[in-house]
């Protein structure tokens, strides 16, 4: 079980060395089943929160890991959704404290609406949140989420978030052939929630579904001005000299150092 990996290049974050709270060998656990995911389907659709890999397990890779690698940040993704672990609360404390990095946490925000999961996420430094949908019939579409996710209270429980965290609240917006004309109600409903920063996304890594070209997606971006935006194909990459995990690399699609 390879629970620590990378540091990857992020386009966002610079060089993030991954923790996986959810560890799945196949498949993924999620909450959501959205058709670009480079994981695939969805293996276990849920809502329900357990844990999946104990502190102390994370606690003992970091500090071996530790050391070996260069990071600037420490990031929470992986196999699945991170806040349907229930230990990403201690686990971020416990992070920070081994790694002395900054903390961030990559959700498809579909349990923000929850306040337990509200206090986990509060204690990162960093939080992306995702918005793909204007309405509930895309959303369905697009992220195809578990039964009991509502859009209204996706977008409710990202605004109740970002009105109590101190850290820096980015919204990731992943846009593909289905909903790049829907960009000014996308927009529009960013607007509502107010985040840091909006991070323009489409699936560069390998996908069920075909990217935007760069001139399509500098079409979507129009309907964001005014607003912090960072579009995937105009940031630079941070060099990544030595990597670990490369088992849990490969099965994420992320290239290693030793790929480039």
């Amino acid at each position: 079980m390879e629970i620590v990996y990378g540091p990857v290049s992020s386009w966002r974050l610079g060089r993030s060395l991954g923790v996986d709270l959810i560890c799945q060998e196949k498949g993924k656990v999620c909450s959501f089943d959205c058709v670009y995911c480079s994981l695939g389907k969805t293996t276990e659709l849920t809502t329900k929160r357990r844990v999946f890999v104990p502190t102390e397990l994370v606690a003992r890779e970091l500090k071996k890991v530790m050391g070996k690698v260069e990071a600037d940040v420490v990031t929470f993704s992986g196999t699945g959704e991170p806040t349907l672990a229930q230990n990403l609360g201690e686990a971020i404390k416990v992070a920070r404290e081994i790694s002395g990095l900054p903390i961030a946490v990559l959700t498809n925000s579909s349990l923000m609406m929850r306040e337990d999961v509200r206090g986990n996420l509060a204690q990162a430094d960093i939080v992306i949140g995702q918005l793909d949908a204007p309405n509930e019939e895309l959303f369905k579409r697009i992220s195809r989420p578990h039964e009991k996710i509502v859009f209204k209270e996706v977008i409710e429980g990202m605004k109740k978030f970002r009105e109590g965290f101190k850290g820096k609240f980015a919204l990731e917006v992943m846009f593909v052939s289905e909903n790049k004309d829907f960009s000014k109600e996308i927009a529009a409903i960013a607007r509502t929630i107010k985040p840091d920063e909006v991070q323009i996304n489409t699936p560069i890594r390998p996908s069920p579904v075909r990217p935007l070209t760069p001139q399509e997606l500098d079409e979507v971006k129009k309907a964001f001005e005014g607003m912090n935006v960072q579009l995937v194909y105009e940031a630079k990459k941070a060099e990544v000299k030595k990597v670990v995990g490369l088992k849990k690399l490969r099965q994420l699609k992320r290239p290693s150092a030793t790929d480039r």
